[in-house]
């Protein structure tokens, strides 16, 4: 396996975060989708209830560990480094989302919500990228 980036690895590189940052922004957006349109979520625009929020989290972390691993799936090399990139990526996105919502709670519905998708960022990614390694280490 090369570890030396070329300008095709890179394209390839870019390419896998992308294709990890889609999963999980699809697969977010349809879930939330479906689940406001069958009735289980409150009219969009109304912030949720504590246990509605705990199983956003839910499944918002396994969508992370899914997006990452795919990122890890797909990297020209280095898969638990491509998987952390996409991590960042989520911890900003996820910070930029706390701190626009610190002060409107009627967006979010609790503070701990925001706070722990940027805890979990990272974790997630991690989780991802480490079940692509015991792949690799299996097949090896």
């Amino acid at each position: 396996m090369n570890e030396v980036p070329t300008q095709r690895t890179i394209g390839r590189s870019i390419l896998a975060l992308l294709a990890g940052f889609v999963l999980v922004v699809v697969l977010t957006l349809v879930t939330d989708l479906v689940l406001h349109a069958i009735g289980v979520y409150p009219p969009l625009g109304q912030p949720l209830s504590g246990g509605l929020l705990l199983a956003a989290t839910g499944y918002r972390t396994i969508y992370g560990v899914a997006g990452s691993y795919l990122t890890a799936r797909l990297a020209p090399y280095r898969p638990m480094q491509h998987a952390l990139v996409g991590g960042m990526v989520g911890f900003l996105l996820s910070l930029v989302g706390l701190l626009t919502t610190w002060n409107r709670p009627d967006t979010v519905g609790a503070h701990w919500y925001p706070i722990a998708l940027v805890i979990l960022a990272l974790r997630t990614a991690w989780v991802g990228g480490k079940i692509r390694i015991m792949q690799l280490d299996v097949a090896g």
